[in-house]
């Protein structure tokens, strides 16, 4: 499989982003998130996971929040859970392979299931939306450092057990899993810091 260099990636968000405010929002959190994700592969254990690979689906997976700017230039956040589904379908018609979508949609929160769809009526076909490889693991774990919010912050891993918690005790204990398999990122180092 060929995975797109940062460059090509860069130019398919310039071709989605409605703004060049959503732009700097959204290509600058996934250059954030693949930072952490970098700092992370760095860690014990964790050499055999393909960095490029990695890499990419950082750079991707939020591709498909352009999606929900409005014309009015303002997010539709009613509908942001559906942000990974877009992506998906916008990595499928501009031909990547399944892999690469998957990245999309399958990084919300600490994956969504047929279960959660169902009991929140979340606007999303049932399914169950799993990181499955380590790789994806990975994407969606380093995801959880960094908000697009306004303006943007990093969250510690207790912020985010904090936030993830009123969706279920279950979805902190997946996220404690992902913390014992990859680590803490060190967030008071060098990462790309958004501009809006």
């Amino acid at each position: 499989m060929r995975i797109p260099d940062p460059e090509e990636i860069r130019a398919l968000h310039e071709k989605y982003a409605p703004t060049p405010e959503a732009l700097a929002s959204v290509h600058t959190h996934c250059e954030i998130v693949w930072s952490v994700a970098e700092q992370l592969l760095s860690g014990p254990g964790l050499a055999h996971l393909d960095a490029g690979l990695v890499r990419a689906g950082c750079l991707l997976h939020d591709i498909g929040v352009y999606r929900l700017y409005g014309d009015d230039g303002r997010l539709d956040h009613r509908d942001y859970v559906r942000h990974g589904l877009l992506g998906h379908e916008i990595l499928e018609r501009e031909g990547f392979p399944e892999p690469l979508r998957r990245f999309c949609s399958h990084h919300t929160g600490v994956g969504l299931t047929r279960h959660d769809i169902a009991v929140h009526d979340l606007p999303l076909p049932p399914a169950d939306y799993l990181a499955e490889t380590e790789e994806e693991r990975l994407v969606m774990y380093a995801d959880k450092f960094h908000t697009k919010s306004r303006p943007s912050v990093f969250l510690t891993p207790g912020e985010y057990a904090t936030h993830v918690r009123r969706f279920g005790e279950d979805k902190v204990t997946a996220f404690q899993a992902l913390r014992a398999a990859f680590g803490d990122p060190d967030l008071t180092g060098p990462v790309p810091r958004a501009e809006v």
